[in-house]
């Protein structure tokens, strides 16, 4: 498709906007319990071209890390070693099914070891194949880190406020026996509960949008990406071809480069398109 088909379609459809996990936990400023280098900027920046490009858009869609303090994934969940000798957890540890097995971690509630077994087995055999990592205590909900960051909140109170729609957020990773990288579904779902099973609202939603989707938010790395890749899978060419990545508007986890890298060549590959803000303004106001 190219720019003029482009220009053509944001505005004989508008646009929408699908802002992955724009919180503070996940900004570099002070406070955040896991900064990601530039996020700051990809916020100040998104708020800046939404103040700017807002009319365009008929719908926007944030997604919310929403946790607890004990979970799966967290430091309060796992300790190191066993009995009286056992030691806490320190983030950034990634933790297997073997490690679990040779008695090296452990979760602190020693009746959920069958279970957390049980996890880390599918987890590692998922599609993704995934390891899971012991993360900083984030984005527990009703805290400061779980909000969004201010100057975004900030713009899209606006254009809420100047459209007469309201943003659409979705809350994800809400059960503490699995994680949630993507909004589409948990990286190993539970059978009893629908919350990390496929939303398929929100797929029908993004996927059956008859314009042009933007995408932006935090991290590149993994939330933005395992969200979009999930989307990705339910598009067909002509769907793909009408998302745009904004590529100043989403960071990596430091040393997870590779990974966004990655994702920006699996979503060009498909035949989604990558720009930065300014490019995409100028698609925005063009009415061609």
């Amino acid at each position: 498709m190219s720019t003029t088909n482009l220009q053509a379609e944001a505005f004989s459809r508008h646009a929408q906007l699908l802002i992955v996990d724009p919180q503070n936990d996940f900004c570099d400023i002070p406070g955040a319990t896991l900064p990601v280098k530039g996020a700051d900027a990809d916020m100040r920046c998104l708020a800046t071209w939404l103040e700017q490009g807002g009319e365009a858009f008929a719908d926007i869609v944030v997604t919310l890390d929403s946790h607890p303090v004990y979970a799966i994934e967290r430091p309060a969940f796992w300790r190191q070693g066993q009995g009286a000798s056992a030691e806490p957890v320190a983030p950034f540890t990634q933790i297997r099914a073997e490690d679990v097995r040779a008695g090296r971690f452990s979760p602190r509630d020693a009746a959920l070891r069958p279970r957390v077994l049980a996890y880390l087995d599918a987890l590692e055999a998922s599609p993704r194949k995934y390891v899971l990592m012991v993360w900083p205590t984030h984005c527990v909900v009703g805290t400061w880190g779980h909000n969004i960051h201010a100057d975004l909140a900030a713009s899209l109170a606006r254009w809420e406020a100047a459209t007469l729609r309201p943003v659409e957020k979705i809350l994800k990773g809400l059960n503490p026996m699995t994680e949630q990288y993507s909004a589409v579904r948990a990286e190993v779902p539970v059978e009893d509960d629908p919350r990390t099973q496929t939303n398929r609202a929100l797929v029908d939603r993004i996927v059956g949008f008859p314009g042009l989707t933007f995408v932006a938010g935090e991290a590149s790395s993994h939330c933005v990406a395992a969200t979009a890749d999930d989307l990705f899978a339910e598009m067909t060419a002509e769907r793909l071809a009408r998302v745009v990545l904004l590529e100043d508007a989403m960071s990596p986890v430091g040393g997870f480069e590779s990974g966004a890298e990655a994702f920006v060549a699996r979503a060009r590959a498909l035949g989604a398109k990558v720009m930065t803000t300014t490019q995409a303004l100028g698609l925005l106001m063009d009415r061609g």
